[in-house]
């Protein structure tokens, strides 16, 4: 008999890492630390103290929005980057960088423009895009590279 295969997945609300087996991730699991739902139907918010942790720990593809508040652009990509979080969780997470208040990430990743998504898989950058997209050609982008 194999083995069922194990996901890893960081808690949005503890950042403890999880183990979860693949076929059980779409069956609302809690954290086993903190008991809070792993997967809240929107983007994880990262700082300069989770980001890191997220990225070498989660095994589900990270898409990450460096964004800011006062981006016009950044305003119009938000709700569509919502929607897509209820709609692809728990195949990937989706999280947000606000890029004024982590200007240390910013520039650790080398975000030029605003707004900029990243996919992040097995520790690794994968894929970026800068700019707005429509709600079909980013979740494309999104399914083509996670």
């Amino acid at each position: 008999m194999s083995e069922q295969p194990i996901s890893h997945v960081v808690c949005p609300h503890c950042t403890a890492v999880n183990r979860i087996p693949d076929n059980r991730l779409a069956d609302q699991p809690n954290c086993g630390k903190c008991k809070q739902p792993l997967f809240t139907g929107e983007p994880q918010n990262l700082t300069q103290s989770t980001m890191s942790k997220v990225i070498a720990n989660s095994d589900l593809p990270l898409v990450v929005d460096f964004w800011a508040p006062w981006c016009g652009p950044c305003q119009m990509m938000g709700p569509m980057f919502s929607q897509m979080t209820k709609e692809l969780e728990p195949q990937v997470r989706m999280a947000k960088v606000n890029t004024e208040q982590e200007q240390q990430l910013g520039a650790q990743f080398g975000i030029r423009s605003i707004p900029t998504l990243v996919i992040f898989k097995g520790g690794k950058e994968v894929a970026r895009q800068s700019g707005v997209m429509q709600p079909a050609q980013l979740k494309a982008w999104i399914q083509a590279n996670s």
